[in-house]
């Protein structure tokens, strides 16, 4: 399984980013699909998650500025950021994960996002 993810970079606040991330190796039906983020000196935490029903769950600190979708055909997970804030600042990580036996966890590799105020 591989995840790559991409899409990162510096931008303004108030603007957007679109990350992406293409998997190979496992298919979306019956997994969560997510994005997190960690900032530095901080744990990773979960930023947006879809499951395979299409039922999302967002964090607080983005609901309503953030859209993640998956395309289970193409094998592409995205995740739509808008008005961006220094305190989006993080590497995010494009996530697969199965909760019931047999489970399991795919990490990307992460990609920068740098919001400068």
């Amino acid at each position: 399984v591989q995840l790559q993810a991409s899409g990162g970079g510096l931008v303004q606040a108030g603007g957007s980013l679109r990350l992406s991330c293409a998997a190979s190796g496992i298919t979306f039906s019956g997994n969560y699909i997510g994005w997190y983020r960690q900032a530095p000196g901080k744990q990773r935490e979960l930023v947006a998650r879809i499951s395979s029903g299409g039922s999302t769950n967002y964090a607080d600190s983005v609901k309503g500025r953030s859209t993640i979708s998956a395309d289970d055909a193409k094998k592409t997970m995205s995740l739509q950021m808008d008005a961006l804030k220094p305190e989006d600042k993080a590497v995010y990580y494009c996530n697969v994960s199965r909760t019931i036996t047999p489970s399991y966890n795919y990490w990307g590799q992460g990609t920068q996002v740098t919001v400068s105020s």
